[in-house]
């Protein structure tokens, strides 16, 4: 009698550890489907805010004072005052380049030492429940790549504004629980610009777009 109590113990055992099996894997499945992605897209948008706030932050400090636009950009005129020709200092422009990219990896190094959370209760769309916060670990991933992009934008009759961007691209990696995902931040920030009183000239000598500007870790 007592063997089958026995016998009737082990599969009663048994059968709670399958239904606690089955219900831990349908808890996983549910979360992956269902909250996980949620979870996911306001973990990047966080990621993306506090990087980008941090280039934003680390240019602007590193760039204290309004940049002349003539130290940027060489104009020529001809005789009647009309613009002939527009030339990029590119010297100095990949001087602000190395200097700005170094700069930013260094604040990207500090953020990443430190942890950013989220509250869950974001993910759920509800401010009744109290629950945890999710942490995310933001790590630079690769180099920081610095360019800069300019913008002709006519402004009334015969006047046209000329501005110029500094463009910073890095890759971090989103690290939250149970999933991590490399993400590319795209960040252009105005620095200089001019208004061009004429017609804009034939000629302009394009700022550089290689890999010069480029800073590797």
């Amino acid at each position: 009698m007592k063997y089958y109590l026995n016998i009737i113990k082990r599969k009663r055992l048994l059968l709670w550890i399958i239904i606690l099996l089955l219900l831990g894997l349908y808890i996983y499945k549910y979360i992956d489907k269902n909250i996980a992605p949620t979870v996911t897209a306001i973990a990047e948008v966080k990621a993306r805010s506090v990087t980008t706030e941090t280039i934003n932050d680390t240019i602007k400090n590193k760039i204290k004072r309004d940049i002349n636009y003539n130290d940027l950009i060489f104009v020529k005129y001809d005789n009647e005052g009309k613009v002939t020709l527009m030339q990029a200092n590119t010297i100095l422009m990949n001087s602000i380049a190395s200097e700005v990219a170094l700069e930013v990896q260094e604040q990207l190094k500090e953020i990443s030492e430190s942890i950013i959370k989220v509250p869950l209760r974001n993910a759920f769309d509800t401010q009744l429940i109290n629950l945890p916060s999710i942490k995310i670990k933001i790590i630079p991933q690769g180099s920081v790549s610095v360019d800069f992009a300019t913008e002709f934008e006519s402004t009334g009759i015969n006047q046209t504004r000329h501005r110029i961007y500094i463009i910073v691209v890095t890759d971090i990696k989103m690290i939250v629980p149970l999933e991590s995902e490399t993400l590319r931040i795209t960040t252009n920030i105005p620095i200089a610009e001019t208004i061009i009183v004429g017609d804009v000239p034939e000629q302009y000598v394009n700022i550089p777009k290689e890999g010069i500007l480029n800073i590797v870790d």
